[in-house]
């Protein structure tokens, strides 16, 4: 009977869509672990810490306005296909459209940010061909991997989230065979070329799965704003996940920069599997959120748990593992050793205010998400402008844990109010 009942517990296991969904993302993010691994390894001991410094400097300054390619429109895939299946040929095109039209204005927006976040040192062709990479390709083959994603088919987006790391390896092992003594640039052109060839392949795996781009282009202005605030959230995170790369090459040195880089991408690294299942839950939260904050709270509390459990165990495993850092990438990395122990519990608490973000937009409550978030990003500038100047990558490791963790605790004040808070009759 036991055995019938265990039985039984798989069978309904396998049924259901979160635990499918998530197992997809946990399988793709496992191998891009290990793809990403690869090229982490090879980039930094290739180019050394002052080129990767410089690598990072660039695509960090262009990832803080990456998050308005589009202006949102891959967020509204998500939640308008979700519901009503057959006006994909219009949201695809629309965002195509915006991708476009967005890409061009940002790339001269970081044009003009450059001489503030920029060290003089690093080239502006260089700068460039980062904005015109992430803004156009790798915009396009993100919101294709999110229009798998509103249609519940996490086996094709787990795919465009493989694609373009195994074209990476392929740029990386370009980079170490034919340049003998590689610079910045030669990677930034490697880089781009793999990019490239990622975003024509999900274009035409859309294409062909789900249907070509019909734009509506009247839908555009009465959602512009719904989707700016999904911008704003994102490049809120952005920077305050990742502004004080760019401030550390800016305020500090570009060997500060490049060790303290590579012990950050350890921690992303070990958020893997936090974010696999976010992925895959995403559209439970919008699910679940249409009847209110307690619904998307619900699924939040389900999965909250596992998070916890995970956070804190790599969270340790990263304190202990730090003495190894240096015998992957390099003596040259030896101080990311420290690095790596001052950033591990952000393991922890970063899993736990994401859920508590994600259970906001869930239930209808976006703009009160991007408010704490735009104003911790704005504390997180504030603190690193302060404490990199005193204290280096330190100033920068302790600015980046105060952060999230003030995120963590806003988020979640915000969620306990509005979840007491009684219904209107």
């Amino acid at each position: 009977m036991n055995i019938s009942k265990l039985k039984s517990g798989f069978t309904n296991l396998g049924k259901n869509s979160l635990f499918k969904n998530t197992l997809w993302m946990f399988l793709s993010q496992g191998l891009r672990i290990i793809l990403q691994a690869i090229y982490f390894i090879i980039i930094p001991r290739a180019l050394g810490s002052q080129e990767y410094g410089i690598i990072t400097a660039a695509s960090t300054l262009v990832a803080i306005v990456y998050p308005f390619g589009s202006l949102g429109y891959g967020t509204l895939i998500i939640k308008n296909i979700s519901r009503n299946r057959a006006l994909f040929p219009e949201y695809w095109g629309n965002a195509l459209f915006m991708i476009a039209l967005s890409g061009l204005i940002l790339c001269f927006g970081v044009l003009a940010l450059s001489p503030v976040f920029i060290p003089g040192n690093v080239s502006i062709l260089l700068v460039i061909l980062f904005a015109v990479n992430d803004l156009f390709f790798f915009k396009t083959l993100e919101t294709a991997a999110q229009a798998f994603q509103a249609f519940h088919w996490l086996s094709k987006t787990a795919l465009l989230h493989i694609v373009p790391q195994i074209t990476r390896v392929i740029a990386a092992l370009a980079l170490l065979t034919f340049f003998p003594n590689p610079k910045a640039m030669d990677w930034a052109l490697l880089y781009f070329v793999s990019t490239v060839i990622c975003a024509i392949i999900a274009v035409q795996l859309v294409h062909r799965s789900l249907g070509k781009p019909k734009p509506a282009l009247s839908r555009i202005q009465p959602e512009v704003g719904e989707g700016f605030y999904f911008s704003i959230s994102a490049s809120a995170q952005t920077i305050y996940n990742d502004i004080d790369k760019t401030m550390l090459a800016r305020l500090s040195t570009l060997e500060a920069t490049g060790i303290y880089a590579a012990a950050y991408r350890l921690i992303d690294v070990a958020f893997v599997p936090v974010r696999s299942l976010l992925l895959a839950a995403v559209s439970k939260f919008f699910q679940y959120g249409a009847t209110g904050i307690k619904g998307s709270v619900g699924v939040a509390k389900r999965l909250l748990p596992i998070t916890g459990i995970y956070g804190a165990i790599a969270g340790i495993g990263l304190f202990f593992f730090a003495p190894v850092v240096p015998l992957i990438l390099g003596d040259e990395y030896k101080e990311a050793a420290e690095v790596l122990r001052w950033l591990a519990p952000l393991a922890l608490i970063k899993g736990i205010h994401y859920f508590a973000a994600d259970a906001l937009a869930g239930a209808g409550f976006q703009r009160l998400r991007t408010i704490a978030q735009a104003g911790v990003a704005i504390f997180n500038i504030l603190l690193n402008l302060w404490l990199i100047p005193l204290y280096s990558w330190r100033g920068a490791a302790i600015s980046s844990v105060a952060t999230d963790g003030l995120l963590m605790v806003t988020l979640w004040i915000i969620v306990a109010k509005l979840y007491r808070k009684p219904k209107p009759l």
